[in-house]
């Protein structure tokens, strides 16, 4: 049994220009194509594509999907790693769920919420010890209480002008952007003005800006955690070469 582009987007949740963008850049082949010229896609397809919505989940780019999947080898394999990762996803969400609960039915009841409770599953300590071991303890000092001293609206837009910005990274890398061309260029300014905002970091503090901008960068490349954020490996280079750029003109 096969499936058409229609009922294949309609059944993903995408759309048809997604799916023959992903013909396209050679991602996924249709299984066949008819006589009308309309595409259609078997089973193995329909795994491939389940996949590659995966791995955009966690914030891979169309170029960084294509290296995993070509790295992957086994289906089952592949889909047993991505349900590890949506496990451990469920129960993070499950604790802030519950956390949240607890909140509800504590002031309802007229009590006071445990602290304990109140922030389970929120964990923005994860990374104190790498923090304190690059930039010392006053950095993760100081970074700790601006966001402890945010509220809820204001630590949701910074979180929400991250995101967009790491998604406009993504994009200008797809789209073939020079690194040192205009579009890069703008963004590695946004991406500059973002870090001299977060107090702790030498781009905050009047350390050598232009050296923990390209040191970033090169940070971005060799840790798997943070290129996922710009779509995989070519565009955290993308974003490596943007930036030194940026430093060598500006900074």
């Amino acid at each position: 049994m096969d499936w058409s582009v229609q009922q294949i987007a309609k059944i993903a949740g995408t759309t048809s220009r997604t799916l023959r963008h992903y013909d396209a850049v050679g991602l996924l082949k249709p299984s066949r194509t008819g006589d009308n010229g309309y595409r259609y896609y078997d089973q193995a397809a329909l795994l491939r594509l389940q996949r590659i919505l995966l791995l955009r989940e966690l914030g891979l780019g169309l170029p960084a999907i294509a290296e995993a999947l070509a790295r992957e080898g086994e289906t089952e394999c592949a889909l047993a790693g991505h349900l590890k990762w949506l496990r451990q996803e469920q129960d993070r969400l499950a604790r802030q769920i519950a956390s949240v609960q607890h909140t509800l039915r504590e002031i309802k009841a007229g009590r006071e919420p445990m602290a304990e409770k109140m922030f389970d599953g929120f964990d923005h300590t994860q990374y104190k010890d790498e923090v304190e071991g690059r930039w010392g303890t006053a950095a993760y000092a100081q970074g700790d209480a601006w966001w402890r001293g945010m509220g809820a609206a204001e630590k949701d837009a910074w979180k929400q002008r991250s995101k967009q910005l790491g998604r406009d990274w993504i994009a200008a890398a797809e789209s073939g952007a020079a690194p040192d061309g205009p579009e890069a260029q703008d963004l590695a300014r946004r991406q500059v003005e973002w870090l001299t905002g977060i107090p702790g970091t030498p781009a905050a503090g009047g350390g050598n800006v232009r050296e923990y901008v390209s040191g970033l960068g090169d940070m971005y490349v060799a840790d798997p955690r943070f290129a996922a954020n710009y779509g995989g490996a070519a565009g955290a280079a993308f974003v490596r070469d943007a930036l030194r750029a940026y430093a060598s003109k500006n900074l």
